[in-house]
């Protein structure tokens, strides 16, 4: 035991100098860090200042919700607009116009022909003669561009300005 008592009195500078070194430095990387964390705090308190938020953990949460909400809303934009791509093909937006004179004793163009289609050309062709004991009109229904009924020219030319349109 005596001997372990001399080595370490013998040791006991080295020893007590090692220890102030490492207490040294480790005071030195102590400060070292805590000038980082006060830089952190300082950018971390600007960052979250006027959020109205205590921490960046609720902020984070907050901003996840209100993420998934605008997917969720953006997933049912996306459906309507794939329904409304379907549907408006479908739709009878385009039209024609085509004015002419039907009948030798009237004098001006006061017959007409109106086609009214959709992309597929599917629609109505409606046409009013006019003469000077009245005026007429009649509706054919459109399939493709044709008709069940017979169509006049000026009706097929309705077809066709409708169909260049847009």
């Amino acid at each position: 035991m005596q001997e372990l008592n001399d080595l370490i009195s013998d040791q006991l500078f080295v020893l007590i100098g090692g220890l102030a070194v490492l207490v040294l430095w480790l005071l030195i990387w102590n400060f070292v860090q805590g000038a980082k964390l006060r830089k952190m705090r300082r950018k971390y308190e600007m960052m979250m200042k006027g959020t109205g938020v205590e921490d960046l953990e609720s902020l984070l949460v907050n901003l996840k919700v209100q993420l998934d909400e605008v997917e969720d809303e953006h997933e049912k934009q996306q459906r309507q607009l794939q329904q409304l791509e379907a549907i408006i093909p479908k739709q009878k937006a385009k039209i024609g116009i085509k004015r002419y004179n039907a009948y030798a004793e009237t004098g001006s163009d006061l017959s007409f022909s109106i086609a009214i289609i959709n992309e597929m050309k599917d629609g109505v062709v409606l046409t009013g003669l006019f003469n000077r004991e009245g005026s007429y009109v009649y509706a054919k229904p459109l399939k493709q561009g044709e008709s069940t009924y017979s169509l006049s020219p000026e009706e097929r030319e309705a077809i066709i300005l409708a169909g260049q349109e847009g």
